[in-house]
C-alpha cells in the first residue's frame, strides 16, 4: 500500500478558496437580500405584474380672479382585457363590431386583439372616446366580456385659444423627452406632458401622480387577474396674476383690428405683476390632445401660429419713443421747456428734407403741447440740442436694449440705437442719425413687452421690475408651494420736475392731443401714441398708457402694437382703452364700465375615480 500524504500547504490553499468561495456567496448574498433587495423585489414585482396606466388629472391653471384657464376633463379608454383564449370567428366578430363604432380599420384592429388574446396580454384600443362612441361601445359589453372603458384626465383648455402664448400645450412624449424623464416612474414612453409656455415650465408641479390597474400574470406573461386600481393624485393648482376680463378685452381688441396681428401687455406698475398679455395670431392648445377622431375634418398640415409677438416681435417704437427722448431733453439743461419751436410740417436738414406726421405744420409749439401733439419738428430741433448721446443715455436707463427678464422663452431684447455703438464699430454718426432717433425711428427697435415696462416706469417713478406672472401656486392637499413677488431691475434717476413735465404732456395726450378716443370716465389716463413706419407695408400701431382713479398710484399700465395698424389713435388706443376699463371695472362709474366682456365657459367638474376600481360602470 502506498501512503501518500497531501502538502499542509495545499491542504491550506483549499481552505483559503473555500472560505472565499463561501464568504463571496454570502457577500452576493447579502447584496440581493439586504443591500439590493427593493431592486430585486421591484424586478420581480414587475415580471408578476402588468400596469394599465391612468393619467392624473394636471393640476388646473387661474386667472386671478379664479376663472379655469386650463383644467381636466373626464376621457374614456377603451381596453381589452384577454381572460381566455378566443377563437379566430370569436375575434372576427369582436373586432367587427368594434370597429364600426371607433371608426377604425377592421384588419388592425383584428390584429391588435388577436396578438392581445394570444398573448394574455390587455391592450388600449382607443382613447379620448367621445360620448356618442362610448355610449355605442358601452352596448358591446354585454356582449364582448373584456371589453372595457377606462376613465382617464385629459388636458381642457376652457377658453380655447385665450392666453395661449403663455398657458403653452402639452403633447406626447418624444425621444427628447423621454431622454430626460425616463428614470421617473411617473412617465411612460405614451405620457403627455408640457412642451410649452406654463406647461412646460411647471410640468414637475403640474403633473400630478398617475394611477393605474395593477394586472396579476403567471410565469409566461399570461394575464391571471386585476389585482388593484391605485388612485392617482392631482397635480398643483397655479393662480396667474391675469385679470380674466381684461385678458378678454386684449384679445378681442386685438382681433377686431385692422390687420388682426400684434401684442397688448398690461402690467400693475406697483409690482410688475402681468395683468394681461396677449399676442395674435394665436392658436388653440386643445388642438394638441384632440383624438384622431376629433382632428377629422381640420386642414391637413395646419401650422400653428406660435410665434409670441409680445416677447419676440421687435419693431421700431415710432412716436412712444418721444417719452425718452423728452427725459435726455429736460435732463439735459440745454433745452428750455417753454422754449417755443415753430414746426411748418418739415425740417430742413440740409442734404435731406425731414417731415412731421402733420403735413401742415403745428406753428409754435413748446414741450408739453409738442409733446401732446406728437410734433415731430420740435424733437428734430431740440434733440440736437440735447445731444444724440444724452437720449441713448436715457434709452438705456429705460432698458432699451435690455430683456424684460419675465420667465418666459425667447425673450428678444430689441436694439438700443446710439453714436457710442457707432463709434465702438468705427463708424460715422451723421444729423439724420441723430433726428430718426429723437422719433424713434433708426435701429430702435424694442418689443411691446419693453414698452410696458417703459409706460410702467413712467407711472411708478422710474422703476423697473421683472414682470412675473404666478401669483401662487397650491398643491393638491390645500397646502402653499411656491408665491411670487415683486423685484426690483433697475431704476431710472430723473429730476422730480422731469416726471412732472412728462406725466403733464401724457395727460394732456389724452384731452386735447392725438388720443383723445382714449379718454375713460372716473379715471385720468396718461398715454402715448406712435406710428412706426415699415418698409414692408403699412405703418404698425402703438400706444401706451397708464391710469389712476381717485389720485392713487396707477394700478395699470399697458403697451398695444396693432400690425399694420397705420396709426397708434385709432388702432391702438381704443384696446388700451376697453384693457385699462376691463382691469378698473370695481372702481369705475357704472357706465364706465366696459358693455361686453369676454367671460369663459364653466369649468367641467373636477375628475372622480371610478366607482368600481380601474372601471367605468355604464
Amino acid at each position: 500500500m502506498i501512503d501518500r500524504q497531501i502538502p499542509q500547504e495545499r491542504l491550506d490553499l483549499l481552505w483559503i478558496l473555500a472560505y472565499a468561495a463561501a464568504l463571496i456567496f454570502i457577500l452576493r448574498l447579502l447584496n440581493m437580500q439586504v443591500l439590493g433587495g427593493a431592486y430585486y423585489r421591484e424586478i420581480a414585482e414587475k415580471n408578476r405584474t402588468q400596469i394599465i396606466g391612468q393619467s392624473a388629472p394636471r393640476g388646473r391653471i387661474f386667472s386671478s380672479d379664479e376663472k379655469p384657464i386650463a383644467t381636466s376633463k373626464p376621457s374614456f379608454s377603451l381596453i381589452y382585457f384577454p381572460g381566455q383564449a378566443r377563437t379566430g370567428p370569436e375575434i372576427d366578430r369582436m373586432a367587427r363590431a368594434l370597429a364600426r363604432p371607433l371608426g377604425a380599420d377592421y384588419d388592425e384592429l383584428r390584429k391588435r386583439i388577436f396578438r392581445a388574446a394570444s398573448r394574455e396580454k390587455p391592450v388600449r384600443l382607443a382613447e379620448n372616446l367621445p360620448s356618442k362612441q362610448m355610449l355605442a361601445l358601452s352596448e358591446l359589453k354585454a356582449v364582448y366580456p373584456g371589453v372595457d372603458i377606462v376613465v382617464e384626465a385629459r388636458r381642457y383648455y376652457p377658453f380655447g385659444a385665450y392666453l395661449s402664448h403663455m398657458v403653452g400645450y402639452i403633447g406626447r412624449m418624444d425621444n427628447r423627452d423621454w431622454a430626460v424623464h425616463s428614470r421617473d416612474k411617473n412617465y411612460s414612453m405614451d405620457s403627455r406632458l408640457g412642451k410649452a409656455g406654463l406647461e412646460q415650465m411647471y410640468e414637475k408641479e403640474l403633473k400630478g401622480k398617475d394611477g393605474g390597474i395593477y394586472l396579476e400574470v403567471d410565469s409566461r406573461g399570461r394575464l391571471s387577474r386585476v389585482l388593484e386600481s391605485r388612485k392617482w393624485v392631482p397635480g398643483a393648482d397655479i393662480f396667474l396674476t391675469i385679470d380674466s376680463k381684461a385678458q378678454a378685452a386684449a384679445e378681442e381688441g386685438l382681433k377686431k383690428s385692422i390687420s388682426g396681428k400684434g401684442a397688448v401687455v398690461a402690467l400693475d406698475p406697483r409690482t410688475g405683476a402681468v395683468i394681461a398679455f396677449a399676442s395674435a395670431p394665436d392658436y388653440d392648445p386643445n388642438m394638441f390632445v384632440l383624438s384622431g377622431a376629433e382632428k377629422e375634418g381640420l386642414p391637413a398640415g395646419k401650422v400653428l401660429p406660435e410665434f409670441n409677438v409680445a416677447l419676440q416681435g421687435t419693431y421700431p417704437p415710432g412716436s412712444i419713443f418721444k417719452i425718452i427722448t423728452s427725459a435726455a431733453l429736460l435732463e439735459s439743461g440745454r433745452v428750455d421747456p417753454q422754449e417755443t419751436v415753430n414746426c411748418h410740417g418739415y425740417y430742413d436738414a440740409g442734404s435731406r428734407v425731414f417731415k412731421c406726421w402733420n403735413k401742415k405744420g403745428h406753428g409754435k409749439v413748446a414741450f408739453t403741447e409738442a409733446l401732446a401733439k406728437s410734433c415731430d419738428v420740435y424733437f428734430y430741433t431740440t434733440s440736437q440740442k440735447a445731444g444724440a448721446l444724452a437720449v441713448e443715455k436715457e434709452a438705456r436707463a429705460f432698458r432699451v436694449g435690455k430683456v424684460s427678464g419675465i420667465p418666459l422663452p425667447g425673450e428678444k431684447s430689441g436694439n438700443v440705437f446710439g453714436p457710442s455703438l457707432r463709434a465702438a464699430k468705427k463708424s460715422y454718426w451723421f444729423i439724420g442719425d441723430t433726428l430718426n432717433q429723437a422719433i424713434g425711428q433708426g435701429e430702435t427697435l424694442m418689443t411691446p413687452m419693453q414698452a410696458a415696462g417703459l409706460i410702467a416706469a413712467v407711472a411708478n417713478g422710474g422703476v423697473f421690475h421683472r414682470p412675473y406672472f404666478v401669483e401662487r401656486i397650491v398643491r393638491s392637499d390645500g397646502q402653499l408651494y411656491a408665491r411670487g413677488k415683486p423685484e426690483v431691475l433697475s431704476r431710472v434717476q430723473l429730476k422730480p420736475s422731469t416726471w412732472t413735465q412728462i406725466r403733464q404732456a401724457l395727460r394732456d395726450v389724452i384731452l386735447d392731443g392725438t388720443a383723445r378716443s382714449a379718454r375713460i370716465n372716473g379715471a385720468e389716463v396718461y398715454g402715448k401714441t406712435g406710428t412706426a413706419q415699415n418698409p414692408q407695408g403699412k405703418d404698425h400701431a402703438w400706444f401706451v398708457a397708464y391710469a389712476t382713479v381717485n389720485n392713487e398710484p396707477a394700478k395699470i399700465a399697458v403697451a398695444v402694437l396693432v400690425e399694420h395698424g397705420e396709426h397708434g389713435s385709432s388702432s391702438a388706443a381704443p384696446i388700451a382703452k376697453a384693457v385699462i376699463e376691463a382691469a378698473l371695472r370695481s372702481e369705475l362709474p357704472a357706465k364706465a364700465a366696459p358693455v361686453r366682456v369676454i367671460e369663459p365657459p364653466q369649468a367641467p367638474a373636477p375628475i372622480q375615480e371610478p366607482a368600481v376600481p380601474g372601471r367605468i360602470i355604464i
